[in-house]
C-alpha cells in the first residue's frame, strides 16, 4: 500500500485519520449507558465492563453542581413566598337579615313618636317654667303678680333663708299590701334567745314581780299584719324579741315594752301628730325631725317618750315630748336592738349602766335611776 502511496502528505494525512478514528471509538465506548442511550448509542459490552469497572459503576455527575448550603426544598421554598390577600372585613359576606314585619315597624314608629313627644313636652316645660316661675323680669315689664315680684326683687340671702314647705310624709301614708310571714333567721333567734336567758335569768333572781310580768310570745301572723299595715319590715333582732316577748315591764332604760299592736298604735298616732316632711331650722333630715314615718317605737314611758328604731339604718333613737328625734339615747350609741337587749343583760349582771341609767332592784321589781344629777330623759343628739 505505502508502494501505491508515493507522496509523503498523503500517507500522514491517512495517518492521522486513522488515529482519530480510534480515538473517537475510545472515548464513545467509556461513556456511561445513560449517556450511550440518550445519544442512540448501543449498551456496553460485558468486556467493556469488564476492562473499566470504575467507569461503568460510576453514577452520572449532576450539572450545575451543589450548592454548599444545601438545595432548598418544596417546603423552605413555601416559606419565602408571599401572598397577598385582601382583609378579611373586605371579603366576609354580609349575613342577609329577616326584613321587619309590619307590626314591628308600626311599633318602632309609635315607640319614636312617643319619644320625640316626651321631649318636646319636656322642652316646653322649662321654657314655660323658665318664663313664668322663675321671678325674673326685664326692666319695664309689669310684674305677673305679688308674690313672685317680691321673690324677685328680695336679697338672695332673704330667699335662701325662706323655709321650704311642708309636703306630706310618704312613709306615714304607705300603699295597701298583703300581710307576709318572714321567717327569723335562726343565727339572728339563737343570739336573742341567748341574751333573754341572762335577762331572766338575773329578774327570777333579784326582781320576781318584773320576772312575772313579761308577756308571752307573740304571733308571727300578728307580726305580718302590723308590718303591712305600716308599710314597714320590723329589723329580725325585733322580731326575735317579740317572738319570745310580747311586751312586759319596764326593762328598757326605764321605759316598758310595747307589744305588736301597740307598735303599730303609737306609730299611726305619732304620723297622725306629724305627718309631713319639713326640714326647718336645724332639722336637716328624716333622722333629725320631730317625728318620720320610716321610724319603728317599741317602748313607752307613759309621758310621751319612746325609744325607737330607724328602719332603714336599724340603729336605737328616741324621742321624748316635744323635742326632735336623736340618736343618743341615755347619751350613748346602740347600733341594733339587740346591742340595747345586750347592753341591757350587762348592766343587769354586773351593777353597771346604760349611759347614765342604772338598773337596780326595788321591792321585788326592776327599776331604773339616773345616776347624773344634770341628766335627763332627753334623746336628741347634742
Amino acid at each position: 500500500m505505502s508502494r501505491l502511496i508515493t507522496s509523503r502528505w498523503v500517507r500522514l494525512a491517512l495517518v492521522a485519520a486513522v488515529v482519530t478514528a480510534v480515538v473517537v471509538a475510545v472515548l464513545r465506548l467509556r461513556r456511561p449507558p445513560a449517556v450511550r442511550r440518550q445519544e442512540g448509542l448501543p449498551e456496553p459490552s460485558r468486556a467493556e465492563t469488564a476492562a473499566a469497572p470504575g467507569v461503568w459503576a460510576a453514577p452520572p455527575r449532576a450539572w450545575p453542581p451543589a450548592p454548599i448550603l444545601g438545595t432548598p426544598n418544596a417546603e423552605i421554598l413555601k416559606g419565602y413566598a408571599t401572598v397577598t390577600r385582601p382583609p378579611a372585613f373586605l371579603t366576609r359576606q354580609a349575613v342577609p337579615r329577616t326584613p321587619l314585619d309590619g307590626a314591628a315597624r308600626r311599633m318602632l314608629t309609635r315607640w319614636a313618636a312617643a319619644a320625640c313627644a316626651l321631649g318636646l313636652l319636656a322642652v316646653g316645660a322649662q321654657v314655660l317654667d323658665d318664663a313664668v316661675f322663675s321671678g325674673r323680669r326685664h326692666a319695664g315689664e309689669p310684674c305677673a303678680g305679688e308674690t313672685v315680684c317680691q321673690r324677685a326683687a328680695a336679697p338672695v340671702t332673704e330667699i335662701l333663708e325662706t323655709p321650704a314647705p311642708a309636703v306630706p310624709d310618704a312613709d306615714c301614708d304607705p300603699a295597701a299590701r298583703t300581710p307576709h310571714r318572714r321567717p327569723v333567721s335562726p343565727r339572728v333567734t339563737r343570739a336573742v334567745d341567748r341574751q333573754w336567758n341572762r335577762i331572766e335569768r338575773w329578774l327570777r333572781a333579784n326582781t320576781p314581780r318584773t320576772y312575772r310580768a313579761l308577756s308571752a310570745p307573740a304571733r308571727s301572723g300578728t307580726i305580718a299584719v302590723a308590718e303591712a299595715q305600716m308599710g314597714l319590715r320590723l329589723p329580725d333582732d325585733l322580731r326575735a324579741s317579740l317572738l319570745r316577748h310580747n311586751g312586759g315591764a319596764p326593762l328598757l332604760m326605764g321605759e316598758s315594752p310595747l307589744d305588736v299592736r301597740g307598735i303599730r298604735d303609737t306609730w299611726r298616732t305619732l304620723c297622725e301628730v306629724d305627718g309631713v316632711d319639713g326640714y326647718t331650722g336645724e332639722e336637716i333630715g328624716e333622722r333629725s325631725e320631730w317625728w318620720d314615718g320610716r321610724m319603728i317605737p317599741f317602748t313607752a314611758d307613759g309621758t310621751g317618750c319612746h325609744l325607737l328604731i330607724d328602719s332603714v339604718a336599724r340603729d336605737v333613737g328616741g324621742k321624748c315630748e316635744d323635742e326632735p328625734i336623736g340618736f343618743t339615747p341615755g347619751g350613748v350609741r346602740l347600733r341594733s336592738y339587740y346591742a340595747l337587749l345586750k347592753a341591757t343583760a350587762d348592766a343587769l349582771e354586773t351593777g353597771g349602766r346604760i349611759g347614765y341609767w342604772r338598773p337596780r332592784a326595788a321591792g321585788g321589781a326592776l327599776d331604773w335611776e339616773i345616776i347624773d344629777a344634770g341628766a335627763e330623759a332627753e334623746y336628741a343628739d347634742p
